[in-house]
C-alpha cells in the first residue's frame, strides 16, 4: 500500500511537466568546425520535426559542404540560410553514367539524370537563401545541381552552378520562385514541367546550346516565366537558343529581359520536330540588348502585347486555389 501511495504521489508531482506540450526548435546552426548544432546540413534537415507547420531556419556557416542533400516529403518548411552566397557551397559530382553505389531507385547500376542531383527537394514550402548549389561533375553528361519536386519553393540570392541540366524544376504540381539568383550551365540547364518564375536573375550560358527545355503539360496555364532577367555568356558561347520543347506543350516566356549577343536571331528551336511548333508556347515581351532583336525570330514564336504581358503577375501565375504568392525569405 505504501508503495502504491508513493507511486501516486510521484505521478502527481510529475503531472504538470507531463502535461506541458512538447516544443520543437525553430532554428539550427550548421558549422564544419563544430561550433554549431551540427557539422552537416543533412543532419540538421533530419532534426527538423516531420511535417512541420512552422518554418525551421537552418543557418549554415561558410564552408564547402560535400553532400548529396535530400529534403524528403515529410520535411516541410525547411529554410536553408547561408552565411554568404559565395562562401556557403553545397557540392557533389554525380552524373549520368557514373557508377551508382549498389542500385539506384530504378534498379540501375549507374546514375541517371534524375538521381544525379546535388540537392533534392521533395518537401513543400522549401526556402533557400545566400548559398551556392553546385554539380561539379564537369562536362561529362547530365549532372543536376538542384532538383525540386515540392510545392511552393522559394530561392533567393542563390548561385546554381552546373553544366548540362543544372536545374530540374520537376513535377507539374510544383510552383517555384527564383529571385536574384545566378544560374549557369551548358545545355537545357533549366528544364522540367514545373511552373517556375525567375525574377531579376542572371543566367549564363557556358556553351553553344539551349537555355531552357520545358516539359509543361497541357493542364498548366504557365510554364517557365523569366521577368527582368539578364542573359549573359562565356566567350565561347556565341550561338544560344532561348529554349526547345522537351515535351510538345512546353511554355516559356521572357518579359523585360536583357539578352546578350549570344542569343540566336531565331530565338527558339523545335527539337527536330515541326509538330512541336503547333503546341509549344514560346513568347517574349520587350526583349532588350543585342540578342533582344526579335525581327529574326521563328514564325511560330510570339511577341506578347502589353495587355497580355500584364497578366504575368506572381498572383496570376502562382495563386491558383490556394492563394499562395511567394514572398522573400525573412
Amino acid at each position: 500500500m505504501r508503495k502504491l501511495t508513493a507511486l501516486f504521489l510521484l505521478l502527481l508531482a510529475l503531472a504538470p511537466a507531463l502535461a506541458q506540450p512538447q516544443t520543437y526548435p525553430s532554428s539550427f546552426t550548421v558549422a564544419q568546425d563544430g561550433s554549431g548544432d551540427f557539422r552537416t546540413i543533412q543532419e540538421a534537415v533530419n532534426a527538423v520535426r516531420d511535417l512541420s507547420q512552422q518554418q525551421v531556419t537552418i543557418h549554415i556557416k561558410n564552408g564547402v559542404y560535400a553532400e548529396k542533400l535530400v529534403i524528403p516529403t515529410w520535411k516541410t518548411k525547411v529554410y536553408l540560410l547561408g552565411e554568404s552566397a559565395e562562401g556557403t557551397i553545397i557540392t557533389n559530382s554525380d552524373h549520368t553514367g557514373k557508377d551508382f553505389p549498389g542500385k539506384d531507385p530504378s534498379g540501375k547500376d549507374k546514375f541517371g539524370t534524375f538521381t544525379s542531383y546535388t540537392v533534392l527537394v521533395q518537401g513543400n514550402d522549401f526556402k533557400a537563401e545566400n548559398l551556392t548549389i553546385q554539380n561539379a561533375a564537369g562536362r561529362v553528361g547530365q549532372g543536376v545541381a538542384l532538383h525540386v519536386e515540392g510545392d511552393r519553393a522559394v530561392l533567393k540570392n542563390c548561385r546554381l552552378l552546373g553544366n548540362q541540366d543544372t536545374i530540374y524544376a520537376a513535377t507539374e504540381n510544383s510552383r517555384q520562385y527564383y529571385q536574384d539568383c545566378f544560374i549557369e550551365g551548358t545545355t537545357d540547364f533549366i528544364f522540367g514541367e514545373a511552373t517556375a518564375v525567375f525574377q531579376n536573375c542572371t543566367i549564363k550560358s557556358l556553351s553553344n546550346s539551349y537555355i531552357t527545355a520545358a516539359s509543361t503539360t497541357p493542364r498548366q496555364e504557365y510554364g517557365f516565366v523569366f521577368i527582368d532577367c539578364k542573359l549573359i555568356a562565356a566567350p565561347e558561347a556565341t550561338k544560344v537558343f532561348l529554349g526547345r520543347p522537351w515535351r510538345p506543350n512546353a511554355k516559356t516566356v521572357f518579359i523585360n529581359t536583357d539578352m546578350g549577343s549570344h542569343i540566336r536571331p531565331e530565338g527558339w528551336d523545335n527539337w527536330r520536330n515541326p509538330e512541336n511548333e503547333k503546341t509549344a508556347f514560346y513568347a517574349e515581351y520587350n526583349s532588350k540588348g543585342p540578342g533582344g532583336d526579335t525581327s529574326g525570330r521563328v514564325g511560330w514564336g510570339r511577341q506578347l502585347k502589353a495587355k497580355e504581358a500584364k497578366q504575368y503577375t506572381l498572383q496570376n501565375i502562382f495563386a491558383g486555389k490556394s492563394g499562395w504568392v511567394p514572398v522573400s525569405a525573412p
